[in-house]
């Protein structure tokens, strides 16, 4: 049964608030109707949007790749960079299609074992160590609201040079406990400036648009 159809029978007249109770419409403020009527609306458009968008980006990455596929039969040959990254350009230059796949990694019980011995080094160092590394340590494995790790602060840690044996054993234990978990595909698309080498980016992101 779908969620409309369980939903209360909402009598003409009447408006069912937050709380689940029937309010008779003269009883509302204007303001408040004016409200929820703006939010259904917009609601709607967003909801139409979001299945448009959805639509649009199956259909980019099966166009796409069936595109690639036929390139690669002309020539008999595999087309796109690592990980099948690919980048298409309109025959006059001014618009550019990147299609990229980008791999999901996660820690394993490793990143434990590389945290201890970390944590041995700086406190051996913390008299004379520089403070900026013990930020740059503190920082990689801090935890976001869902106790994750951020991943790219914690292989950052890798490039640092310190020659201690314990930080380099842990530099092991954290390129050892790094398992890909997944991938993610994405599509970007570009317009050039006039005649010039830049390119910008059409965003399809609300929050940049």
């Amino acid at each position: 049964m779908s969620n409309n159809e369980t939903k209360t029978q909402i009598p003409a007249g009447y408006r069912q608030n937050a709380q689940g109770h029937l309010i008779p419409e003269e009883m509302i403020k204007p303001i408040d109707i004016e409200r929820d009527r703006l939010v259904g609306e917009l609601m709607a458009r967003a909801k139409r949007l979001s299945t448009e968008m959805r639509e649009f980006k199956n259909l980019v990455f099966g166009d796409c790749a069936a595109f690639i596929q036929l390139s690669a039969e002309q020539y008999n040959s595999p087309i796109g960079g690592k990980k099948g990254n690919t980048t298409l350009h309109s025959f006059d230059g001014r618009y550019r299609i990147q299609l990229a796949t980008a791999d999901k990694v996660a820690f394993d019980e490793r990143l434990q074992a590389a945290k201890a011995l970390i944590d041995q080094c700086i406190g051996d160092w913390s008299a004379g160590s520089s403070p900026e590394i013990q930020v740059l340590v503190q920082q990689a494995f801090n935890t976001d609201k869902e106790g994750q790790v951020n991943t790219g602060r914690i292989l950052a840690l890798r490039r640092l040079e310190i020659k201690d044996k314990r930080w380099q054993e842990a530099m092991k234990a954290i390129g050892e406990s790094v398992q890909v978990v997944g991938s993610k595909q994405y599509v970007r698309f570009y317009e050039r400036v006039g005649d010039t080498e830049q390119y910008l980016p059409i965003s399809l992101d609300m929050a940049t648009a």
